[in-house]
C-alpha cells in the first residue's frame, strides 16, 4: 500500500493565514447582502417600467393634444381626441356612452411635421385670439378644444348643483352611515413625516379644485399606517428612476365626501363616492397622487388632468401621448406592486388592500391628534 507522507505541525503564522478568511466571512457575507439588496432594488425599479420610455412629441404639437367637441351637453355632437402613438398624431372619434367609450381612428399626421394651419388641408388646426382658444376644423365643421393644457393654472370646474356653503352646513350637521362589525383601530400617519420625497398639492384646501372653493381647512395628507408604509415602499422603487410622489388627497373626512356627492350633477357621479356607503378615502386607505420629476420638482404630464370628469381620467384611456401614458402606467405599476388598486374611473386614485378593515371616519384635519387616530411616524 502507498505510504502517506508524514504530516508536519503547522506554524502559528501559517495557521493564522488559513483562519483569516474565515474570520472575515461574516463581513464578506454582510457586504454581499448589501450589494445584492442594491441590485435587487435596482432590478425591482427597472421591472416596474412599462417597456422602453418613449420620446416626447415635438413642442409644436403639444398644445393641441386633448379633446375637441361640445362641452355641454356632450352627446349633442361629435367629440374628437387628438393623441399620439408611435410617433404618429391621430385624430380619434369618440363613440358610445361616456362611461364606456370606444374610439375610431379618422385621421393621422406625421409628428415630425407641423400641424396644418391653412385651408388647403382637409383638416386644419385653428388658433384663436389667444393660446387658450384652439379648434379643430374638419371640412366645414369646427370643434373647439374643451380640455385644458397640462400646465393650465386653473383646474377643470363643474357647476355645483347647489351653493357649496349651503352643502357644507348640511354635511357638517349630518352623521356618517352606521356600520356593523369589528374594525381595526385607526392609526393615521401624516405622509410628509415619512419621506422628504413625498410632496403635497392638496387642491381641496384651495380654490383651485373642481368646485372652485376650498373644502379643507388645512393642506395635509394622512393614511392608515400599513397603507402609508406601502406608499413609501412604492416611492423607494420610483426614486431610482428619477421620480417622487405628489399627493393630491388621502384621508378625507366623511362630511367632505357628502359635499362632493351633493354638489356633483348626475352625469359626474361616477367620479365621486356615495356618502351613504362611505368612501375608502374616509377610511384612510385611499390616496390621490401623481409623479413629479426629482430633478426639477415639476409634476409629470399625464393623459388627463387631476379630478377631470371625462374619459381622459380612465386608467385605460388610449389618448394623450405615448410618454404620458407611459408615466401613467408606471405610477400604476409601482402602486399595485405594494398592494394598491387603481380606481376604474380615475388614473390618480388608488385604494389600499386592507381598506375594508377600517371604519368610516369623520374627523376634521384640525381636530386630528393622538387621541383620535393620529399616530407617530416613528
Amino acid at each position: 500500500m502507498l505510504r502517506s507522507k508524514p504530516v508536519r505541525a503547522m506554524s502559528t503564522s501559517a495557521n493564522s493565514r488559513l483562519k483569516f478568511p474565515f474570520q472575515l466571512l461574516p463581513l464578506l457575507l454582510a457586504a454581499f447582502l448589501l450589494w445584492a439588496s442594491g441590485v435587487i432594488k435596482g432590478q425591482s425599479s427597472v421591472s416596474l417600467t412599462p417597456g422602453a420610455k418613449p420620446a416626447d412629441i415635438p413642442q409644436a404639437w403639444k398644445p393641441w393634444i386633448g379633446v375637441y367637441g361640445p362641452i355641454s351637453p356632450r352627446p349633442a355632437g361629435n367629440v374628437y381626441e387628438l393623441s399620439e402613438k408611435d410617433g404618429v398624431i391621430w385624430i380619434l372619434q369618440r363613440e358610445g356612452k361616456e362611461e364606456e367609450p370606444t374610439y375610431k381612428q379618422v385621421e393621422k399626421f406625421a409628428a415630425n411635421q407641423p400641424p396644418p394651419t391653412d385651408s388647403t388641408h382637409r383638416v386644419v388646426f385653428h388658433l384663436g385670439p389667444s393660446a387658450e382658444h384652439r379648434s379643430l376644423v374638419m371640412g366645414t365643421v369646427e370643434s373647439a378644444k374643451s380640455t385644458p393644457d397640462f400646465n393650465a393654472p386653473q383646474q377643470v370646474l363643474i357647476a355645483p348643483v347647489r351653493p357649496v356653503a349651503e352643502l357644507r352646513a348640511e354635511a357638517l350637521s349630518a352623521s356618517p352611515p352606521r356600520e356593523d362589525g369589528t374594525f381595526r383601530k385607526p392609526e393615521l400617519i401624516e405622509l410628509t413625516t415619512l419621506d422628504s420625497a413625498i410632496h403635497l398639492d392638496i387642491r381641496y384646501a384651495t380654490n383651485n379644485d373642481f368646485l372652485g372653493t376650498a373644502v379643507y381647512t388645512e393642506a395635509r395628507a394622512f393614511l392608515q399606517r400599513p397603507a402609508a408604509e406601502a406608499l413609501v415602499r412604492a416611492l423607494h422603487k420610483l426614486q431610482p428612476l428619477g421620480y417622487g410622489l405628489l399627493i393630491h388627497d388621502a384621508y378625507r373626512p366623511w362630511y367632505v365626501t357628502k359635499i362632493f356627492w351633493d354638489a356633483t350633477p348626475p352625469e359626474g357621479k361616477i367620479f365621486v363616492a356615495d356618502p351613504s356607503q362611505g368612501s375608502r378615502h374616509n377610511r384612510g386607505c385611499a390616496v390621490d397622487l401623481t409623479l413629479y420629476d426629482l430633478a426639477s420638482g415639476k409634476p409629470i404630464e399625464m393623459p388627463g388632468t387631476y379630478d377631470e370628469m371625462s374619459p381622459r381620467s380612465f386608467p385605460d384611456y388610449p389618448g394623450g401621448t405615448s410618454l404620458q401614458r407611459w408615466h401613467r402606467d408606471l405610477l400604476r405599476r409601482a402602486m399595485e406592486s405594494e398592494g394598491f388598486t387603481v380606481y376604474e374611473h380615475e388614473w390618480w386614485h388608488f385604494d389600499y388592500k386592507d381598506w375594508h378593515e377600517y371604519p368610516i371616519l369623520n374627523i376634521k384635519f384640525e381636530d386630528l391628534h393622538s387621541g383620535q387616530g393620529l399616530a407617530s411616524a416613528q
